[in-house]
């Protein structure tokens, strides 16, 4: 056992080496650039571990204050996730952002997203111009008054069964597990018009995908990683032919345009009426799978952090108790609360 630890050490020593070697070449053989000022902090890890850190404490506030204290108010530079990077905060660094889109500044995804997510919208010039143009169209779409009201209509029916089924006679709950199956039905819901509750398997997938996209790229066996790009791999192969079963649906009229927010994407036409998608399954599919992340992720964290402070505020508790009550009180027998 001693002699393979020796031969592991000696094999990994000169990896270590390696890497540190082309990192100070890169960095020598790189342009002198008016860079801002900051710390890329360890070689290859970067940054990342106090970044991840910060977000997983619920303060990643923490992490870009801290930095602005000790560097600039206005911009400071790091590395994480593998890549050089800089902050831009405040009110003219946001101005900065929001009016060059796409001129001085474009979107753009870490090596851990491109990899996991490789048709993702946004791994080219080509795909960028294409996002953009599907988040134009789509967004004034979902925010129609009509969207809304169907929306919302779905919204309270699951919460509803969720809350009846998952929350009540209970003496003790875990909100977070809770939350993401709640958050999770609905998202598949909305998007995809999945009626099945018991998605227990597939929230795994998701947890698996979420979590490697907020990692170092290291597809190493047991990795976040790894276990991300495994993932993706079973959940592309499904989410493939949902696309093509709706395609076949839209195209005998047994789907509907504005059913759900993948038929929306499927039938969004530019100002030529030509679709915008039209033939890469692959391409949607990894679309899909991340705005589900993004949909239920965020609304999931919410979610738990606001019944933790619930749960530690008493008194607010007990305002927004009685405000709750009162207001479905005040609903008849039936109406959406």
């Amino acid at each position: 056992m001693e002699l393979f630890f020796l031969y592991l050490l000696i094999a990994f020593v000169p990896c270590i080496l390696l890497s540190l070697l082309i990192l100070i070449y890169k960095r020598k053989s790189s342009p002198i650039l008016n860079l801002p000022p900051g710390s890329t902090g360890w070689p290859i890890v970067g940054e990342t571990l106090d970044f991840i850190s910060a977000w997983k404490g619920g303060c990643l506030e923490k992490f870009v204050l801290d930095r602005m204290i000790k560097y600039s108010p206005e911009c400071f530079k790091t590395s994480i996730l593998g890549q050089p990077m800089a902050f831009l905060c405040g009110p003219s660094g946001n101005k900065l952002i929001f009016s060059n889109e796409n001129k001085l500044v474009m979107h753009w995804f870490p090596d851990s997203i491109k990899k996991i997510l490789p048709s993702d919208l946004g791994n080219s010039n080509d795909q960028n111009d294409i996002a953009l143009k599907i988040s134009r169209k789509l967004v004034p779409q979902l925010l129609r008054p009509e969207a809304l009201q169907r929306y919302i209509g779905i919204m309270d029916d699951i919460t509803q069964t969720h809350f009846a089924s998952q929350w009540e006679d209970k003496d003790e709950i875990l909100v977070f597990p809770l939350a993401k199956k709640y958050t999770f039905w609905l998202a598949c819901r909305i998007f995809l018009s999945v009626e099945d509750p018991d998605l227990a398997a597939r929230l795994d997938l998701f947890h698996h995908v979420a979590a490697g996209l907020i990692s170092i790229p290291i597809n190493f066996p047991g990795t976040l990683f790894n276990k991300a790009i495994k993932a993706m791999k079973i959940l592309r192969k499904e989410f493939i032919e949902i696309i093509r079963q709706r395609r076949l649906d839209l195209a005998m009229q047994k789907a509907t345009p504005t059913q759900d927010i993948l038929s929306q994407i499927l039938t969004l036409v530019d100002d030529n009426q030509q679709h915008l998608i039209s033939g890469s399954d692959d391409l949607v599919a990894d679309a899909i799978i991340g705005l589900l992340i993004a949909g239920f992720d965020g609304v999931n964290s919410c979610i738990t952090f606001t019944s933790k402070y619930l749960a530690e505020s008493p008194y607010i508790y007990d305002l927004v108790y009685r405000e709750q009550m009162e207001i479905a009180k005040s609903k008849t027998p039936g109406e959406l609360l």
